[in-house]
């Protein structure tokens, strides 16, 4: 079967969740994670939660266990840290969760991020995966970034990627 006969049988609306990952920010201030909120919304998808969480690889990996067992999420949107300093921990605490990891959605995102801020794309960590029947995506916490990958590549894969894991 093709992609476009996979994507006419792709789910149209999925349960998510955004988590935001800073300790500069709280979730008032949570510029990129309310735009996610608000288009997700906007496409029609149920929100389970939006959630803000420190640097801390112990704090993430717990909440992303809470996550799972609380809202049995299809996608979980995470922005922040995954940049290159010291306490950018996202990917190291999020990864050892992937039961399979998506490597293109880096490697695009990766090419797109090109396209615009030229090779300061090389910076971003940015990564997706599976865990179980819930799909996970680690953007970087700017507006723009997370435009980029919600708009390019998260909004028109995730119900086709849904469909995948659960047939």
């Amino acid at each position: 079967m093709g992609t476009k006969k996979h994507k006419q049988q792709a789910f149209k609306s999925f349960n998510t969740g955004v988590l935001t990952i800073s300790t500069s920010r709280n979730l008032s201030e949570d510029i990129s994670g309310m735009w996610l909120v608000k288009e997700l919304k906007k496409e029609g998808h149920t929100l389970a939660f939006h959630d803000l969480v420190p640097d801390d690889k112990e704090i993430i990996s717990c909440k992303i266990k809470d996550i799972d067992r609380l809202y049995k999420p299809d996608i979980i949107l995470i922005t922040g840290g995954t940049g290159i300093s010291s306490t950018d921990i996202t990917i190291e605490a999020v990864k050892p969760f992937f039961d399979k990891e998506l490597t293109g959605f880096s490697s695009i995102f990766a090419y797109l991020s090109f396209k615009q801020i030229d090779s300061a794309a090389i910076l971003s960590r940015a990564c997706a995966g599976i865990m179980g029947k819930t799909v996970i995506f680690c953007m970087p916490g700017s507006l723009k970034a997370c435009k980029l990958a919600a708009r390019e590549l998260i909004f028109p894969e995730a119900g086709h990627i849904l469909k995948h894991i659960n047939d």
